[in-house]
């Protein structure tokens, strides 16, 4: 049974997820402990045709080992090596997956200015690479298999093995492939969440206000000529793909300069194996302008501080509170699932599709209609069961888009 649903899983990655064509290469990044998974997705991909398969394998004790010993210059480099590697095989057209599934307090024990250092020299050189996925110009998605430790951190009443055997469960649930067919079963999700996607882009909407018993109370400005997606999402050439597995949300990107409020944390956020919790950000005509967190305030400053763009949103994403992954009421110590959970925000870059003919605008261009640009993008969790959303239309209509931490449309 379980090797059938690996299987399964493997071939939906391939096929639906990242939706690989005839002689396309495939560029995973796993971690080591996630071998056995990620040579099945390998596997599947030759399978289906694909020209190559590259694995860029991650270690994260190593990388533990290097954060407590290495000398501080060094997180402050990035390989050349590494960056010639991304880019020539996003400029070849490769599909890229990334298996996320990592340790959520591995480094607690950290000096996050080291962290922060290392992100920082790795989204600069690396920036080419993200725009590009960013926009699309590659299919890429994210997915994820359990490992022992986060495994544990998510079921710590069980023993090791019963709480990776949970996790494996809740996962292929998660990702519809413990149905008979996951394929029909993602041709289904994905039409709902466009019927979703269409009632709020005939909406025309020129704002939200957030506001809930956390104390959050927030209004968003959304651009003249934004749209929202969900589900699936497109390559300039018409490529269908899952950027996330699984997926609940549909999103939009926020006006750069029109975030005025406040809004608190619904959920911890894990960032680089560290949990920052119970948090809040105050904005001022689009700007963080004060933070708090009991619990990882130093990671916190070091995201909103990376750059200019980092001070600001470059996402607004609705789930409802009654949704899957929701229901399931697991907190999972990883942004891939508990995003889906809940509404969220993001800081830092902004989704340029998210903007009407975003393929023939220029950087330039998304500047000057207040797109948000930065080296980091960083999702936290701001949904609740009591959750009101108020939107106002282009032409001054107030519409309710939640209540009671639903859609109410």
């Amino acid at each position: 049974m379980r090797n059938n649903l690996l299987k399964k899983y493997a071939q939906l990655i391939v096929r639906t997820g990242i939706n690989l064509q005839k002689k396309q290469t495939l560029v995973i990044s796993a971690p080591i402990e996630c071998a056995p998974f990620t040579r099945l997705i390998a596997e599947k991909a030759y399978q289906e045709g694909a020209r190559d398969v590259v694995i860029q394998w991650r270690d994260e004790l190593f990388s533990k080992i290097r954060f407590l010993n290495a000398p501080e210059e060094i997180f402050e480099e990035f390989p050349e090596w590494q960056k010639e590697f991304y880019l020539s095989y996003v400029h070849q057209g490769a599909a890229f997956l990334s298996i996320s599934a990592s340790d959520p307090e591995l480094f607690k024990d950290v000096n996050p200015e080291r962290i922060t250092k290392s992100q920082k020299a790795s989204n600069t050189a690396l920036k080419a690479y993200r725009d590009r996925l960013m926009s699309n110009k590659n299919t890429w998605c994210v997915v994820s298999v359990p490992t022992a430790s986060w495994s544990k951190k998510v079921f710590p009443h069980l023993s090791e093995e019963e709480s990776l055997e949970k996790l494996w469960d809740v996962i292929f649930k998660t990702v519809r492939v413990d149905t008979e067919n996951p394929v029909i079963s993602w041709e289904e999700h994905k039409a709902n969440l466009i019927r979703r996607m269409d009632s709020l882009n005939s909406l025309a909407l020129k704002s939200l206000h957030y506001k809930n018993s956390f104390g959050t109370n927030l209004n968003i400005e959304l651009p003249e000529n934004h749209i929202w997606l969900g589900g699936s999402e497109f390559t300039p050439e018409g490529i269908e793909f899952i950027a996330n597995m699984p997926t609940e949300e549909v999103f939009t990107l926020p006006k750069k300069t029109g975030v005025n409020g406040q809004v608190f944390g619904s959920m911890p956020l894990n960032y680089n194996g560290n949990l920052i919790e119970n948090f809040s950000m105050t904005f001022k005509e689009g700007k963080v302008v004060d933070f708090s967190a009991e619990k990882g305030y130093e990671i916190l400053k070091s995201i909103i501080e990376t750059d200019e763009g980092s001070h600001f949103l470059g996402e607004v994403a609705l789930v409802p509170y009654d949704s899957p992954i929701s229901n399931s009421n697991i907190l999972f110590y990883n942004t891939l699932f508990d995003e889906n959970a809940s509404c969220h925000l993001a800081l830092g870059k902004a989704y340029p599709v998210c903007m009407k003919n975003s393929e023939k605008m220029t950087r330039d261009d998304f500047l000057a209609l207040g797109i948000n640009e930065s080296l980091v993008h960083v999702d936290f969790m701001i949904g609740t069961s009591d959750l009101e959303i108020l939107g106002m239309t282009l032409d001054g209509k107030e519409i309710p888009i939640f209540r009671n931490g639903n859609f109410a449309l």
